[in-house]
């Protein structure tokens, strides 16, 4: 049988004091990090952001788009001082295009990584899967080319840096009709969030201002389009709009002049990469489509950004680097102005944005944290994109 000892209690006793001791005695803890839920308004030596995006598979050349405009914007932070006198640490995540990867890189960012902010995802259906993981934790989360409607509906910890999918197929729509004087529209679109957004937002403008005629869906990573390009073709079009991104593009663009089917190609902002026409060659030739970024604008910041990109790359940026290093820049300062790394208060100062002068043009947050900007439409010509509005 266990006997209770003398001294215990004066043990006891001596503990509670020193514990007292130390609890008053205004020391601070070591080690502190920015996802560090205890010490969040204390100055801290590195700042972790992080990105979400597809690396490999056949999105990635967004994912790495968007990785470099990140890394751009955190490099010239860097290199002024930092924030505040903190380090800015990138840490990326490779999503490979899927939504289960993507929800499991987002909750490794902000629950091993403990990152303050996340710039992504990249895929609308990438979002939707890590956007609830982020809101939930309370971690600012910015896509820059999500464009799905419902993204900003996630919760109040999201926000994007473009255009939505309906607002910039409706500006297509109306751009085709008024300035290319189109009347039969013909609709191809990938089967997923991105493909059914654009086609329910370019259908609906379409049939306001000439007539649709034929309405064709496809899956990404199809390869032969010809049973819908042959239901297109008996329907006499004069423009094909295409819902979806640039690898599948630029194969019906192919196929499409293959079964010599003459139409304007038309598309959003999927068709935004060299690779369009890399892969489409001939066959994108003139095709017109929207974007949020034209690399040839002559004001300074984008020269600048180009300009650093060119450098660090050795390519030119795209639309998704710029609204990614647009996205990154306002995050940024976003932390500066909070102060701190309390992500609540990193969240606010983000939803004060306005009139951020970006290289994508001038952004401000709405209420539920979706973006007020303009919108640019490009045309391929002799294999460059050139700036139409």
């Amino acid at each position: 049988m266990f006997t209770r000892k003398p001294f215990a209690p004066l043990v006891a006793a001596a503990l509670v004091a020193a514990l007292a001791l130390a609890g008053c005695s205004g020391g601070k803890p070591g080690g502190a990090s920015a996802g560090d839920k205890g010490s969040k308004d204390q100055a801290v030596s590195e700042i972790k952001i992080g990105t979400v995006g597809p690396l490999s598979g056949n999105a990635a050349t967004y994912g790495q788009s968007t990785k470099r405009g990140v890394e751009i914007a955190v490099d010239e932070v860097n290199k002024a001082g930092g924030i505040n006198g903190s380090t800015v640490k990138l840490i990326s995540e490779d999503s490979r295009g899927d939504q289960t990867e993507a929800a499991n890189a987002t909750r490794k960012l902000v629950e091993q990584d403990k990152v303050v902010a996340i710039i992504g995802a990249v895929l609308s259906s990438e979002t939707f899967s890590g956007g609830p993981i982020a809101n939930d934790a309370k971690v600012p989360m910015i896509s820059s080319s999500s464009t799905a409607p419902g993204i900003p509906d996630i919760g109040p910890y999201i926000f994007r840096n473009c255009i939505s999918d309906n607002v910039q197929a409706a500006q297509m729509a109306e751009y085709a009709a008024k300035e290319l004087k189109v009347k039969k529209f013909a609709v191809m679109y990938t089967n997923n969030d991105y493909g059914m957004a654009l086609r329910d937002g370019f259908t609906a403008k379409a049939k306001e201002l000439g007539e649709v005629v034929a309405v064709e869906a496809y899956t990404d990573n199809d390869t032969n389009f010809s049973a819908q390009l042959t239901k297109i073709k008996a329907k006499n079009p004069d423009a094909l709009y295409i819902g979806g991104y640039y690898t599948e593009a630029a194969k019906i663009a192919q196929q499409a002049r293959e079964q010599g089917l003459k139409v304007q190609l038309l598309g959003g902002d999927g068709f935004y990469s060299t690779k369009l026409v890399e892969l489409g060659g001939e066959a994108v030739e003139g095709a017109i489509f929207t974007a949020g970024f034209y690399s040839g604008d002559s004001a300074p910041a984008v020269q600048n950004f180009v300009a650093a990109y060119k450098a660090k790359f050795n390519e030119e940026p795209d639309m998704f680097a710029a609204q990614a290093y647009d996205a990154a820049k306002m995050a940024l300062e976003a932390i500066k102005k909070a102060g701190s790394t309390d992500t609540t208060k990193i969240r606010d100062a983000l939803a004060a944005t306005r009139n951020f002068p970006g290289v994508t043009g001038t952004t401000s947050f709405k209420e539920n944290g979706d973006a007020e900007k303009s919108i640019v439409i490009l045309k391929v010509e002799k294999g460059k994109f050139v700036r139409v509005r």
